[in-house]
This record gives structure tokens, C-alpha cells and sequence, in this order.
């Protein structure tokens, strides 16, 4: 018996990602969690013929505990989007604040969980998320997934364009670093099958796998984010950790991982100077089995994109850990 959850199920990227796990023959049992609306979706995705049984959570009655409780999976999803007039330093006290909460549950009620980060901003809430975990005595680096999945599907679907290629996500691009802006490094010259990026289209296409969110936000008319190919994105990891529970081989993604507690990871620590790092996973019946180090022979382009990425993140970490340690107070 396989349960999942998803915490922060009503929200934008919480609906269309509940309805593609209810589709999944890997999951037995779903829970919805959120602070509203999650029995009227868990209604609705309820009437779907497939086998997963579904159940909402509100906060009442400790609903929280209960969706979480000896679940398999967690995907976060959780947090709002930022409104008018609202700084970045304001949304990332709330949505951190929401994803230290959620851990601080999972930690007690479902200490094995594997655990997916989709909460923005990714590069600090997965520290804040290890932090609470080390604190509650149950951290396994193994089972904490930050995930970086849309810029992978991004990479793909743009480099696809440029190349011609019909179908791509035949394609594997390493996207390596963070998620967000600067942060992210996409390795076009680790492409396979291999793709050569004409010279003159280089620097427009990383700045569209960086920067692919505004494309969004700009077509929405700011009236919403990358909401449903980030639901995609966070399915497919997910749906990849459950196959590796299921005990298939050879299965691969980037992830934004805590590098000293993977397999591998120590030698990309010692490169970046980061504890925190996204590089291809292999992915096993432990979680991140392995941590590919791809940093070798890249181009100097690419060094120069992690120069940058790595000076970003940095600080983008250690907010995360202070924040886990001196959370304002309210």
C-alpha cells in the first residue's frame, strides 16, 4: 500500500497535481491537505475510475496530522503567490513559515516520508525543511527531494525547439544548481543524444530556461504563475520516486539534495563549497541512492554559469538555515 499526500492540494499547483496522482496505478491512498476547499476537490477527483482512494483534510481536528500520517509520499506544493504591494522578504517569511510548519508535522507523524519540495523559494525552503528534520531527530538526506523538475521539462521542450526534434522528452539536459534565475545552470553540452545550440542562440536560450517563469506571468497578465507545468514537473518526480520504491533501475533526475547525506555528494560539496546542490539522482528504493557529479569537463560558458549560481545560491541557503533557527516572530 503506497499513500501520498499533497500538502497545499487546493492551490493552483495543488489541483492539477492531485488530479495526475489520482490517475498513477503506482498510489493506493491520497490525501489532500490545505487550509481550505481540499473535501470539495477530494469530492470532485473522488468520481475518477481509478484506484487510488482519496480523502480531504482541513486544519480543523488536527487534519493535517491525519492526511500525513504514515504516509509514503509528500509532495509541498503549499504557499501563497505574492500580491500587490506585498515585498519578497513578506512572502518569504509566510511561505516559509508554511513549509517549516508542514515538516515540523511530517517529522512527527510520518518520520520516513519522502519528502518533495515544490514551495518557492526552493534554494531556502529545503534547508529550512533539513533543518526542522535534524532538529526532530529524523533527517535522512536520502528522502528530502527539493524539486527542480520544471527547468529540466523547460530545457527539454526549448532545446527541443531549437534542434527540430519532434519528441522532447527523448532528450536528457542536465540542469544543475538551484531554481531560481541565476541559480540555474543548464548544461547544453551534456546533451544526449547529443544537440548542438547554434553559437548565436546560446545566450537567449539559457536566459529562457533561467527566466521561463516570466514567460508565464507575462502571458497570464499577472494574474498567476507556472501553475500547471509545474504540477506536470512535480508529477513526474514524484511519479519516479515511486517507481524506484517499486524497485525500477536506471532512473535519473536532477533534484536539489543535501549533498553530505547522498552517495557522491561529498565530491560535488567539495567542488561547489555548497551543501546544497541540484545534480542528477539516481533514484532507488532508499530514495537518492546517488549523486552524479556532472561539473567535470563542462565548457567555460558553463563555468561561468556556475560562478554565478553558485554565488547565489549561498546566500539563498543560508536564509533558509537562519530562517529554521530565528523565524521572525509575529
Amino acid at each position: 500500500m503506497v499513500k501520498a499526500v499533497v500538502a497545499g492540494a487546493s492551490g493552483g499547483i495543488g489541483q492539477p497535481l492531485s488530479l495526475l496522482l489520482k490517475l498513477s496505478p503506482l498510489i493506493d491512498e491520497l490525501a489532500l491537505y490545505d487550509v481550505v476547499n481540499t473535501p470539495g476537490v477530494a469530492a470532485d477527483l473522488s468520481h475518477i475510475s481509478s484506484n487510488a482512494k482519496i480523502a480531504g483534510y482541513l486544519p480543523a481536528n488536527d487534519g493535517a496530522k491525519a492526511a500525513f500520517k504514515d504516509a509514503d509520499i509528500i509532495v509541498i506544493p503549499a504557499g501563497i503567490p505574492r500580491k500587490p504591494g506585498m515585498s519578497r522578504d513578506d512572502l518569504f517569511n509566510i511561505n516559509a513559515g508554511i513549509v517549516k510548519g508542514l515538516i515540523e508535522i511530517a517529522a512527527e507523524v510520518a518520520p520516513k516520508a519522502f519528502i518533495l519540495v515544490i514551495s518557492n523559494p526552493v534554494n531556502s525552503t529545503v534547508p529550512i525543511a533539513a533543518e526542522v528534520l535534524k532538529a526532530k531527530g529524523v533527517f535522512n538526506a536520502q528522502r528530502l527531494f527539493g524539486v527542480t523538475t520544471l527547468d529540466i521539462v523547460r530545457a527539454e521542450t526549448f532545446v527541443a525547439e531549437i534542434a527540430g526534434k519532434s519528441k522532447p522528452q527523448e532528450l536528457t539536459v542536465p540542469v544543475i544548481g538551484g531554481h531560481s534565475g541565476e541559480t540555474i545552470v543548464p548544461l547544453f553540452s551534456k546533451i544526449t543524444p547529443a544537440v548542438t545550440i547554434p553559437d548565436d542562440k546560446y545566450d537567449a536560450l539559457v536566459n529562457r530556461v533561467q527566466f521561463g517563469g516570466d514567460e508565464v506571468v507575462k502571458a497570464k497578465d499577472g494574474l498567476g504563475s507556472a501553475t500547471l507545468s509545474m504540477a506536470y514537473a512535480g508529477y513526474r518526480f514524484a511519479e519516479k520516486i515511486l517507481r524506484a520504491l517499486n524497485g525500477e533501475k536506471g532512473l535519473v533526475e536532477p533534484s536539489f539534495v543535501y549533498l553530505s547525506g547522498v552517495p557522491g555528494g561529498d565530491e560535488i560539496k567539495k567542488a561547489t563549497g555548497l551543501d546544497f546542490f541540484s545534480v542528477p539522482i539516481e533514484l532507488g528504493p532508499n530514495g537518492a541512492e546517488r549523486a552524479i557529479n556532472v561539473l567535470g569537463d563542462i565548457t567555460e560558458k558553463e563555468k561561468v554559469l556556475l560562478k554565478a549560481a553558485v554565488e547565489g545560491l549561498k546566500g539563498n541557503i543560508e536564509k533558509g538555515v537562519t530562517f529554521a533557527h530565528n523565524p521572525p516572530q509575529k
